[in-house]
């Protein structure tokens, strides 16, 4: 072996090194500076990363998911994330256009036992696409909250500090309906909750973002299908993925490593789930979902795994333009109502993904696709004072 090779190896190896010993302080410097923001007690557990197209770069658990018993908030620690959920509906709309079981743009009685017709505008067909894209007119109205959560069953609510909010919120779990029933009742001619379901605008015109219609959406894809959405999302983008602690229903992973989740640092939640689960019931940990946002990376570079090259231009070309919109939000950059693909947000500064919030949960998944890299962060409290909200942005800001 010449002595040139030997320099050579000698300094890829003490380069490696050095490389490494910087990786390892850097993390520990973000580390410390999270733990820091933690300590002003905003939050009680969360979990965040960064991540590229290649995998993992950071991850780490804050705090605790049961304050009560002191369990630490860990990144296999589980919860749902609220809104984030959206973006599986984009993904398995595409693969069920790929699979030919239905196309964007058809209309959505297509696939309906049932008819959704805007008031408004009774001859105008609303399509998938404009599910997807929040134009459809179909609004969130006061049913969409009073009649959506339910407890969940067999959970001891001694101890439970409930403010009346909540037990307006939580409906019992003995009274849950189906997802076809739901959307039945709030948005049929002769539903029992349709008041002020639809909109003023004629659809496909204005963005107005609704949960309603991303739970249509996932109806319709289990009527083109013939599958329930969870198992179709588990088949086409779970297992591929292998996100084997995520899922939709609670009797489908497992549960041990579910996070208690908090209306504020003192005051727990009881369990619950929702009705309308595609729109925001998605159960899963960063290490899972950091594995996802790889996956939408590499899908945003021609390189994705679970749909073709086309399905993933269509998923991230903006859809709309300036005249769909009412009011555009240029204020925070990690907003995803600027502009929409299919179901997946874009801020106006460029970043691409979403957010979430539902009772004691926060969660934000956003990636840069200048620098191909992303962040995740996933909160088991919620907060609305502005301290907390520096806090959180802090933290963001960090990663």
């Amino acid at each position: 072996m010449s002595k040139i090779y030997l320099l050579f190896i000698s300094f890829f190896i003490l380069i490696s090194c050095s490389v490494s010993k910087e990786n390892k302080n850097n993390k520990i410097a973000l580390t410390n500076e999270i733990n820091t923001i933690y300590n002003q007690k905003k939050f009680n557990g969360f979990a965040v990363s960064v991540v590229n197209e290649n995998g993992t770069l950071y991850k780490n658990g804050f705090g605790f998911s049961d304050v009560e018993i002191q369990r630490k908030y860990t990144t296999e620690t589980i919860q749902n994330i609220g809104s984030v959920s959206k973006t599986f509906v984009g993904i398995a709309l595409l693969k069920a256009q790929e699979l030919g079981q239905l196309k964007l743009d058809d209309p959505i009685d297509q696939y309906l036992p049932f008819k959704v017709i805007n008031p408004n505008f009774p001859q105008e067909k609303i399509t998938i696409r404009q599910l997807a894209t929040h134009t459809s007119s179909i609004t969130d109205n006061e049913f969409y909250s009073s009649k959506n959560y339910y407890l969940k069953p067999n959970q001891n609510l001694k101890g439970l500090k409930l403010t009346f909010e909540d037990e307006q919120s939580f409906n019992p779990s003995d009274s849950i309906i189906s997802l076809k029933s739901f959307l039945e009742n709030v948005l049929t001619k002769n539903g029992k909750w349709n008041k002020d379901s639809f909109s003023a605008h004629k659809p496909g015109t204005i963005y107005e973002y609704s949960n309603v219609g991303t739970a249509l959406a996932g109806f319709i894809i289990e009527q083109a299908t013939g599958e329930s959405f969870n198992q179709f999302t588990k088949k086409y983008i779970l297992e591929p993925l292998k996100m084997k602690e995520s899922g939709w229903k609670s009797e489908e992973i497992n549960m041990t490593n579910y996070s208690r989740l908090y209306e504020n640092p003192t005051t727990p939640l009881p369990y619950y789930e929702l009705i309308t689960y595609p729109d925001g019931g998605f159960i899963t940990n960063v290490n899972d979902l950091s594995k996802y946002l790889s996956e939408l990376i590499k899908g945003y570079n021609g390189n994705g795994t679970i749909l073709t090259k086309e399905s993933y231009k269509e998923y991230f070309k903006p859809q709309l333009s300036e005249t769909n919109f009412i009011e555009r939000n240029t204020k925070n950059p990690y907003n995803e109502s600027y502009n929409v693909g299919i179901f997946m947000g874009f801020g106006y500064t460029g970043y691409v993904g979403h957010t979430g919030g539902d009772p004691g949960t926060m969660s934000i998944m956003f990636f840069n696709p200048k620098t191909n890299l992303g962040r995740i962060m996933i909160l088991n409290t919620n907060f609305s004072d502005k301290e907390g909200n520096k806090a959180f942005f802090d933290i963001w800001n960090a990663l």
